[in-house]
């Protein structure tokens, strides 16, 4: 289990991220827009600077719905690698099933 403490940190980042989602969009936009004067480019480019730095949707992690595990992560089934194996032993995911050969 991972800590508390640190799994709150992530909520709160993806709630900041939602937050700004749109004017981090529309900022990004117009920094990458070739059409533009190169000035207006720059003060775009300024104010993503200004937003918190925690409004940038890399700084999530993804971590495991169960455990919070942030390391061996299944996009797939949003869930850690140990937990992953422990519920589909326990047949709690459906449709995965213990390879045999």
């Amino acid at each position: 289990m991972a800590k508390l403490s640190s799994i709150n940190k992530n909520e709160r980042r993806k709630k900041l991220v939602k937050q700004y989602a749109g004017k981090y969009a529309k900022l990004k936009a117009q920094a990458a827009d070739q059409s533009l004067d190169e000035t207006e480019r720059l003060i775009a480019r300024l104010k993503m600077a200004e937003l918190p730095r925690n409004a940038n949707p890399t700084r999530i992690r993804n971590r495991c719905e169960v455990t919070g595990r942030p390391r061996g992560y299944y996009r797939k089934f949003r869930l850690a690698r140990v937990m992953l194996r422990d519920l589909a032993n326990k047949g709690m995911i459906p449709g995965v099933t213990k390879s045999s050969w």
